[in-house]
């Protein structure tokens, strides 16, 4: 069994990959100067797909957005 120690920092802070991710980018994004700050806040907006399964098939995908909170 693997020790606390050697865990990534977000994981022992109670966050997912994804979370850590989305809230480094956003940080680098805030960074940014005028113009390429806007630009990069229209690509911000994320779609992906997550399908449920049961019995070894796939169920209905359902679209979700992750949208950041301001």
């Amino acid at each position: 069994m693997a020790s606390n120690a050697a865990a990534p920092f977000w994981r022992s802070a109670g966050m997912t990959y994804i979370t850590y991710s989305n809230l480094c980018a956003n940080l680098v994004r805030n960074c940014l100067k005028e113009p390429y700050k806007s630009e990069a806040l229209t690509r911000e907006k994320v779609h992906y797909t997550i399908s449920k399964w049961a019995d070894g098939k796939p169920q209905k995908p359902t679209i979700r957005s992750d949208t950041p909170e301001d």
